[in-house]
């Protein structure tokens, strides 16, 4: 006797949603809906939840932490570094100073303070914080990047580089006092 056979189903894809690829990323907030500014109709937007918001919600990381780790970002796309990879952050070859506005060589000078007290450029955490904080690259990404002695970092070890990181620069723009030892 032969057996039945079944259809497939096809399961009809959440046009409005982001794709399976997308998701299996990083998660994302609910959807917003607004109307578009230019044409007016109505349309669905959706966030990704960025390192540091996952982080500050699982408890890995302060608040303080999460703030100065947002202060960075912000300071970096001031600077405009976020197309330049590993150059001097006062003087960039081949360029005039005119071409930064006093906001963007002060940004500059704080973002190179702030990777001086990480250790500089080619340290784990001036790294971590230029990439992964500065650049929005996942740690995953990033571990996988930076690599000492031919091997890559762990993903649960890069994730404590962030958080020591987060921490320094806490201290760094003043965002978490200090704890005296008991």
């Amino acid at each position: 006797m032969a057996a039945k056979r079944k259809q497939k189903r096809t399961k009809t894809p959440d046009t409005m949603g982001p794709s399976q690829w997308r998701l299996q990323h990083g998660d994302f907030t609910p959807p917003i809906r607004e109307a578009d500014p230019e044409t007016g109709r109505p349309v669905q937007h959706r966030r990704a939840v960025d390192t540091l918001g996952m982080m500050l919600a699982n408890g890995t990381i302060t608040q303080e932490m999460h703030d100065a780790g947002a202060t960075f970002r912000s300071l970096f796309y001031v600077a405009a570094l976020d197309g330049v990879t590993r150059s001097a952050l006062l003087r960039l070859p081949g360029g005039a100073d005119d071409d930064l506005s006093e906001r963007s060589l002060d940004a500059r000078r704080r973002v190179a303070a702030a990777l001086n007290a990480l250790g500089g450029h080619d340290s784990a955490a001036g790294s971590c914080a230029w990439y992964v904080v500065g650049l929005e690259m996942s740690v995953r990404e990033w571990a996988m990047r930076q690599g000492w002695g031919g091997r890559p970092v762990p993903p649960p070890q890069a994730q404590g580089m962030l958080v020591a990181t987060l921490s320094v620069l806490a201290g760094h723009f003043g965002l978490a006092g200090r704890q005296r030892a008991a």
